[in-house]
């Protein structure tokens, strides 16, 4: 299921959806890496293309993740 989430980057709220998978995956690489989740979203932020959206490149980031812990 699709949950709608915000979040504060860079002083200004901004809400994204994203799968509840996602988004528990997301909270564990937070958690890995010792840094707020609020950190690890305004850091895809900002490493994002102009032309893609916040929910797509925290998918892509998560996906991104997981295959570089197999590797």
């Amino acid at each position: 299921m699709i949950r709608k989430h915000s979040a504060t980057l860079h002083g200004h709220r901004t809400s994204f959806s994203l799968e509840e998978p996602f988004w528990l995956e997301l909270k564990t690489i937070a958690d890995t890496r010792k840094i707020a989740l609020a950190q690890l979203i305004a850091e895809i932020d900002d490493g994002r293309l102009a032309d893609s959206n916040l929910s797509s490149a925290l998918r892509v980031h998560v996906l991104d993740w997981i295959k570089s812990q197999r590797a």
